[in-house]
């Protein structure tokens, strides 16, 4: 395992038992609310005793020890998140799962971290046997369990006390969360139990958290954002997360207008589809104090729909790499500044940067850098791609274009490989999407650069309809015409019934790649 250490920061050792503490604090407080269960309330006493028996039972009856890492392959639901603070406690690594990759792909994520321990659900249940057959796993079953397996039900044979916490290097890895891998294998990001804690604080303090807040958990667990953008920071701040088992438009307004939900976070197709839904109109989002949409840039539509229902609907921007929090923008500056994601938090430092490394002016555009204690420690085996990820004063690249203003807030323009470059001119796909979302027969819409023999390159465009809209090339056309610079037109249109996403409902670009190349 190779780790690259956090500039500016010492290590040291710490108790990692994080629902401990809190179940000391507040321990009759609701931590869960269970959807899966009838919507069983879970307090943070109750949730710590759970996942004392199951870092026990993970100890004790499967031998997991400081460094091993544990495979989750199964869909949202509360066992899956004892499992993640189990882990903490004991000093086990989670390798969150993608439940979408293939058999094949899966397979060589477990080949390369190596796990000890594969759990899984009944829905995974077919992978887990390959997955099973194919390495030396003990397999346990969150639900009714596959020959050779064991069952999770087991952990109930355990003590629910609190454990005599083990002290742990705060660069000690708590997840292995493998990114989007859109070359090769996927890498596998080591998250340690400094850069979770430090970006947990870094929200609490910066985005203003409170613990009477709720939380929406229907992003998925193998992704940074199901973890961290809100289910860690709100266990740092005592407050209350709605576990759903995935994203489900009808659970979310559900959410949103009688469970109490606060505050939530969405990618833009989620939203999209959302104020696609007859619900939309007569929704009563006067509960909610934020929305954060990340992942992609959002149309600037889908803003102006949320801030009609007086809803302060932001951008956030992370990767795995980084937290993911790393900007805030404030309230009164929502609608003044659309789509901005804001000033870097409490211990972020951040810069855009040339490609020499020297630091942008104000309103220049360039590779989004970023410092601090809530930076992975580096790439799971990767010691190559690792120091390519840090420039030589310790700042990550995030390969992430953006621009700040004379006020110091930033706005994400766009991937360095999605920019692409026509007759001479930088075009940005966000900026094309965002206009072609204003139109109003178009329910999505995505741009990619391709080659052309004349300028170079030049954007394609796929969009979606909305189901009761028609629309011709030529009036697609047309609507941009009035809105962009002749260089950022589309000079293809493919439309399509939808588009193709990934495991993390964001817009899958390299499938569209693949159908222009195809």
């Amino acid at each position: 395992m190779t780790s690259h250490d956090a500039p500016n920061l010492k290590s040291f050792s710490h108790r990692a038992d994080w629902l401990a503490a809190r179940a000391r604090l507040s321990p009759g407080k609701t931590a869960l609310i269970d959807t899966l269960c009838g919507r069983r309330a879970v307090s943070y006493g109750d949730w710590n005793a759970s996942a004392n028996r199951t870092a026990r039972y993970f100890s004790q009856k499967l031998g997991v020890t400081p460094g091993d890492r544990v495979a989750v392959l199964a869909k949202n639901r509360v066992e899956y998140l004892d499992t993640w603070f189990a882990l903490g406690k004991i000093g086990g690594v989670l390798q969150n799962l993608n439940w979408r990759l293939s058999k094949r792909e899966l397979a060589a994520l477990i080949a390369d971290a190596g796990p000890t321990v594969l759990v899984y659900d009944d829905a995974c249940a077919e992978l887990a046997a390959f997955l099973a057959d194919t390495s030396a796993l003990k397999t346990v079953a969150f639900d009714e369990p596959l020959p050779g397996s064991l069952s999770f039900s087991e952990r109930d044979d355990f003590s629910p006390e609190t454990l005599t916490g083990i002290d742990l290097p705060a660069e000690a890895p708590w997840v292995i969360c493998y990114t989007g891998g859109s070359t090769g294998l996927p890498k596998g990001a080591l998250l340690s139990h400094r850069a979770i804690f430090a970006n947990a604080v870094n929200t609490v303090f910066s985005w203003g958290l409170r613990d009477d807040d709720v939380a929406l958990l229907n992003a998925p667990l193998f992704h940074t954002g199901g973890l961290n953008v809100l289910t860690a920071p709100l266990v740092c701040a005592g407050a209350t997360t709605v576990v759903t088992a995935g994203f489900n438009v009808e659970e979310t307004f559900d959410a949103v207008e009688s469970g109490g939900v606060t505050v939530f976070f969405g990618v833009p197709t989620m939203f999209i589809e959302m104020q696609r839904h007859p619900r939309w109109k007569s929704a009563d989002f006067s509960r909610v104090r934020f929305v954060i949409s990340g992942g992609a840039p959002c149309p600037l539509p889908v803003f102006e729909a949320f801030w009609e229902k007086n809803v302060d609907f932001k951008t956030g921007y992370g990767l795995t790499e980084a937290g993911p929090n790393t900007f805030w923008l404030p309230p009164d500056q929502v609608r003044t500044k659309p789509g901005a994601v804001g000033y870097p938090l409490w211990s972020v430092e951040v810069k855009t940067a040339r490609p020499a490394g020297d630091e942008c002016a104000a309103d220049e555009t360039g590779e989004l850098r970023i410092r601090g204690p809530h930076v992975f420690s580096g790439y799971w085996n990767n010691s190559e791609a690792t120091n390519a990820a840090f420039d030589a004063d310790g700042w990550l690249r995030t390969g992430d274009l953006a621009a700040r203003d004379a006020d110091g807030c930033y706005r994400i323009l766009g991937r360095l490989k999605e920019m692409f470059i026509s007759g001479g001119e930088n075009v940005f796909p966000s900026e094309i999407e965002s206009v072609l979302h204003e139109f109003e027969p178009v329910g999505e819409a995505a741009v990619i650069g391709i080659a052309d023999a004349k300028w170079g390159e030049v954007g394609a465009a796929f969009v979606a309809l909305k189901s009761d809209s028609l629309a011709t090339e030529s009036e697609v056309l047309s609507f941009c015409r009035e809105k962009l610079a002749a260089y950022k037109i589309p000079k293809r249109i493919v439309f399509l019934e939808a588009l193709p996403k990934t495991g993390a409902n964001k817009i899958d670009k390299l499938a569209l790649r693949r159908l222009i190349e195809e």
